[in-house]
């Protein structure tokens, strides 16, 4: 293997939105914002979280751990939907800020699969370039895309970023495999337009504005079964049982969600890290994040094997095995 995290931090907005203040904007309850998505609080930027912002401190704990300086990063791949400007990307805007002069960076857009991606393509690299440092990033704002009239969307999302460092390590750990998809026919069931058009030869009629809008129900079951066939495609694949898995992150999307794939999974809920309930959906973010709690929390153990799956718009999902 030897594409090994070595590092992990995180970053959330200092606001909190708890349901009652959401009760305060549009017609709901805390009760019912629980009993759908299990969410009780989100974070929401304020002035100086920008998404580069929250992913430079995301990324400076993250380099903190590893023990490493920014002139030791080689590429910055930074995951998101909420770019801080459509050029230049987000992820320059962190090399900036980070000092890391010898590096190149990208964004990557697949939605709440981003990080899995750009995992995906940071371990290649390390085992391309064994020399080669990889900082990569999942980073949102999404209460910038936000509709906060339409209580369906607006109860879900929140802001925050999450980081990891990957380098190469002569051992048996580091991620083993990954199992990617994506299904663009499927884009209107989950979907944010971009601003309007400044060419009115393509300028699209019916967008209603840069926020997300969501088919819901068909989101529900496309995530749930999706992630089940990329997990034990995965599994097959490595030669792994659900059994064997120390530990599973899975893209916090709702608690519903979550639930339904366990059970159709197979696997105990004390093996499964859930903190949706204080961060909501934060897309690319949402799995670093919750990676670098769990990584802090003591929860996941050396040699031990972690499974990080996710679904997103695109459609786009996934899963990724990794031995810690």
């Amino acid at each position: 293997m030897g594409a090994v995290i070595i590092g992990t931090g995180s970053c959330l907005p200092e606001r909190v939105l708890s349901n009652h203040d959401l009760e305060k904007i549009v017609e709901t309850n805390d009760e019912w914002i629980k009993s759908r998505t299990g969410i009780s609080t989100r974070r929401i930027s304020g002035k100086g979280e920008e998404t580069y912002r929250l992913a430079t401190v995301a990324a400076q704990k993250a380099m903190e751990m590893a023990e490493i300086t920014a002139d030791e990063i080689d590429l910055i791949i930074v995951a998101t939907i909420t770019p801080h400007m459509v050029m230049p990307s987000t992820a320059c805007f962190v090399q900036k800020e980070l000092g890391a002069k010898n590096a190149f960076a990208w964004d990557l857009n697949a939605a709440c699969s981003g990080f899995l991606y750009s995992l995906d393509t940071a371990a290649k690299h390390v085992l391309v370039d064994r020399d080669k440092t990889v900082l990569v990033v999942g980073a949102e704002t999404l209460s910038s895309r936000t509709n906060w009239n339409d209580r369906n969307t607006c109860i879900l999302f929140g802001d925050g970023a999450g980081a990891a460092v990957l380098r190469y390590q002569e051992n048996d750990r580091g991620v083993m495999g990954t199992q990617l998809y994506s299904d663009g026919s499927l884009w209107n069931l989950l979907y944010l337009h971009s601003s309007p058009s400044c060419n009115p030869e393509i300028l699209q009629a019916d967008n209603p504005g840069p926020h997300m809008l969501m088919a819901g129900q068909e989101v529900f079951k496309h995530a749930v079964k999706a992630m089940e066939r990329a997990v034990l495609e995965l599994l097959k694949k490595e030669n792994v049982s659900i059994d064997e898995i120390s530990l599973m992150i899975p893209h916090q999307a709702n608690i519903r969600i979550l639930k339904k794939l366990m059970s159709r999974l197979g696997i105990k809920q004390e093996k499964v890290f859930i903190n949706v309930q204080k961060y909501g959906n934060t897309s690319a973010a949402s799995i670093p994040i919750a990676l670098d709690e769990a990584n802090r929390e003591g929860r996941l153990e050396k040699g031990g094997l972690l499974l990080l799956c996710s679904f997103g718009g695109g459609f786009t999902w996934g899963a990724a095995l990794l031995r810690w």
